[in-house]
């Protein structure tokens, strides 16, 4: 499976298409990038996605044969298992189970991020933001040292925040929400995060602008916040 040929069907904002792309530059693993516009699906992308959702993963073998991957946390998974590159996964069993833990942790933070960027009113907004600052000080009780999750070791638990704390650095842009203003540990890891050049090269140079539109077109509470 090393020699696969690998594709990943992406949209630009997507965080989970991130995390896929961040495995895979830690990896250096050769691939190619598909865009898709989620507002309007092709048809050859429904005939392949279950769900209707990015990312996938096209994997090409060697007898030209297609196989489609679906669901950010099981492409990880797969590319754990089959690429070369630094592990992303604590080889004790017990310490993998709980990175998986916070990794699905993660993931209920977005939940609770879409509702903070799409708040239409100031009451929803300050329930999603309290919402957030309550799941991150959890966060930063389970943080150490650092710099990364697991301390000196990156691990797919940083694949997965990484994105998580992007979309903040284009709000602070914005207007400062103030979420991680009493967690230095998690702030810290944030910053760390940010520095990385799998995390800074999984997005195009345009992401701001293009998250910038998306709060504009959802009417975003946030933008009023900064008027």
């Amino acid at each position: 499976m090393f020699d696969a040929k690998l594709t990943l069907v992406s949209h630009h904002l997507c965080p989970y298409v991130q995390r896929a792309v961040i495995m895979l530059t830690e990896k250096a693993v050769p691939f190619e990038l598909r865009y898709v516009d989620l507002s309007a699906k092709p048809d050859w992308f429904l005939a392949i996605s279950p769900l209707g959702k990015v990312p996938l993963l096209i994997v090409q073998q060697r007898d030209g044969a297609e196989m489609v991957l679906f669901e950010s946390a099981v492409i990880c998974e797969y590319l754990e298992e089959t690429q070369s590159g630094p592990r992303l996964h604590p080889a004790d069993p017990l310490a993998r189970a709980r990175h998986r833990g916070w990794i699905e942790f993660g993931s209920s933070i977005l939940s609770d991020l879409w509702g903070f960027e799409t708040a239409k009113d100031e009451e929803i907004y300050e329930v999603k933001r309290n919402a957030l600052i309550d799941k991150f000080g959890r966060v930063e009780a389970e943080l150490k040292d650092g710099p990364f999750f697991a301390g000196g070791t990156f691990s797919l638990v940083d694949v997965v925040f990484a994105p998580i704390f992007r979309y903040f650095g284009v709000f602070d842009t914005i207007t400062p929400a103030g979420i991680f203003d009493a967690l230095p540990r998690v702030a810290a890891w944030r910053a760390e995060l940010a520095s990385r050049r799998s995390v800074r090269d999984a997005v195009t140079h345009d992401y701001p602008d293009r998250l910038k539109v998306f709060l504009r077109d959802h009417d975003a509470w946030l933008l009023k916040r900064a008027t």
